[in-house]
C-alpha cells in the first residue's frame, strides 16, 4: 500500500470516527432532554388532583369581578379569586377568596372579606363564610358567617362576631345590619346577655 492511500485510509478513518462521536453525542443530548421534565412532579400531581375534584359537570373560573345596583339602589362590586359553577345551577356561584365593596347612597362604604362564599347571579343575594372581615365608617367585624338578603335589604351576621370600634368591643350572637336604614340592631340568644367593653370618653 503507497503512502497516499495509506494517508487517504487514515483520513477517511478519522472522519468516520468523528462522524460516529458526533452522531453519539446527538442522540444522548435526545434522550437527555426527553427525560428533563417541563412540568415538575409536584405540579402534575396538584394539576391532577384539580381535575379530580373538579367533575365534568362544573365550570371553574378564575380573578372574577361582578358589579350592579342592588334594589335599594346601592352600588356593589363582588370579588373572587376563584369560582365554581354547577351545570345543575348555574345561578350559584361558589368561591373562593372573597372581596366585596357596598357603595351607599349616603357615600359611605361598607367593606367584607371572607374564605367563602356563595352569589346568586340571580336575586343577588350573598353568603359570606368562614374568617369573615367587616370594615364600616372606622369599626371592623369578625364573624363566621354573613348573609346579604338583596330583597329583605339585610345583612346578617352569625357566628363569633366581634365587633371592634372606637367606643369599644363588642361580643354578639347575631347583628343585624338594615341596608335601607343603616341600621344596625344586636341579637343575643337563650337571653344571654351581650358582652361589650365601651369606651365612654
Amino acid at each position: 500500500m503507497t503512502k497516499r492511500k495509506r494517508k487517504l485510509r487514515l483520513i477517511q478513518i478519522s472522519l468516520l470516527s468523528i462522524g460516529l462521536i458526533f452522531i453519539l453525542f446527538s442522540y444522548s443530548q435526545i434522550n437527555n432532554s426527553s427525560n428533563e421534565e417541563i412540568v415538575s412532579k409536584k405540579k402534575q400531581e396538584k394539576i391532577k388532583n384539580q381535575i379530580s375534584n373538579t367533575s365534568e359537570n362544573n365550570d371553574v373560573f378564575y380573578n372574577i369581578e361582578y358589579s350592579g345596583l342592588d334594589l335599594s339602589g346601592n352600588r356593589y362590586i363582588l370579588k373572587s379569586e376563584e369560582a365554581l359553577t354547577t351545570k345543575e345551577n348555574q345561578e350559584l356561584v361558589y368561591m373562593k377568596i372573597v372581596e366585596a365593596t357596598f357603595y351607599f347612597k349616603d357615600d359611605t362604604i361598607l367593606y367584607i372579606w371572607s374564605d367563602n362564599g356563595i352569589y346568586n347571579n340571580k336575586t343577588l343575594d350573598m353568603i359570606f363564610e368562614n374568617n369573615i372581615k367587616a370594615s364600616y365608617e372606622k369599626s371592623e367585624l369578625f364573624a363566621e358567617k354573613a348573609e346579604y338578603s338583596n330583597s329583605k335589604g339585610f345583612l346578617t351576621i352569625t357566628n363569633k362576631v366581634k365587633v371592634i370600634d372606637f367606643r369599644g368591643t363588642m361580643l354578639a350572637d347575631k347583628l343585624l345590619f338594615d341596608i335601607k336604614k343603616q341600621k344596625l340592631n344586636i341579637v343575643s340568644f337563650n337571653n344571654n346577655k351581650i358582652n361589650a367593653n365601651i369606651n365612654l370618653k
